[in-house]
């Protein structure tokens, strides 16, 4: 390397390091990293909630699919103060959300801008950041699950813990297999027969659980009956 070239090399290094600890630079470099930090606070506490644990059972009550009940427990977690109301939803085939009922809380109001039913549960309490309430509701389907090939639908619209689905069959009528989807991934995983047991009343279980689901997905448990 010729001298000029070294004298080059050294003044570019000189205005590289004069530029990097610039002041200016440097306070909107740590303003930057004060911004992000903010704004990873905010998405990991996104929403009102987050559910620690959501179970969901779906179970047929005869061999042709027009009667079911749906089960679910959620626990969840309040991520900001004065909340008053807590949100369910619902979606499915044939006639929905008969006979619903809830704990804790009373349901005043339904309304469907698209696909899904949302249910607005007056808690008739203040809950603050920190308090956990434990909810279990129960509604009916009517000719919701007629064909040979049908599925279940969850979608994760909150931070959550832990996922268990179960699917309750009559003894009548045995289910041939199942697998679950995950549909905004476009994965498909075979459940085996360790996931499948039939139950004391001859009954059919077919049991899915999972850790910390991925947010917004939607994990279909599909069947063939």
């Amino acid at each position: 390397m010729t001298d000029e070239n070294r004298s080059a090399s050294s003044a570019g290094i000189a205005r590289l390091l004069a530029f990097l600890i610039n002041p200016s630079l440097l306070e909107a470099l740590a303003e930057a990293w004060k911004l992000g930090r903010k704004v990873l606070r905010g998405l990991a506490n996104e929403g009102m909630y987050e559910v620690l644990e959501y179970e969901s059972t779906l179970e047929l009550r005869d061999k042709h699919g027009e009667h079911a009940l749906v089960h679910k427990r959620e626990k969840v977690r309040y991520l900001q103060n004065h909340i008053i109301a807590y949100q369910d939803e619902a979606w499915a085939d044939g006639e929905i959300l008969l006979n619903y009922r809830c704990t804790p809380g009373t349901p005043v109001d339904r309304y469907q801008p698209g696909r899904k039913t949302y249910i607005l549960i007056s808690l008739r309490e203040v809950r603050n950041r920190g308090d956990v309430d434990v909810f279990n509701i129960e509604w009916g389907i009517k000719g919701g699950f007629v064909r040979s090939t049908e599925l279940w639908e969850t979608e994760i619209n909150h931070r959550t813990r832990r996922l268990k689905v179960q699917l309750i069959f009559p003894e009548a009528r045995v289910p041939l297999r199942a697998s679950v989807v995950e549909s905004t991934r476009q994965r498909t995983h075979s459940l085996g027969e360790d996931a499948q047991t039939q139950l004391p009343d001859g009954r059919w279980l077919i049991t899915w659980e999972t850790s910390r689901p991925r947010f917004h997905e939607r994990y279909l448990l599909k069947w063939e009956w």
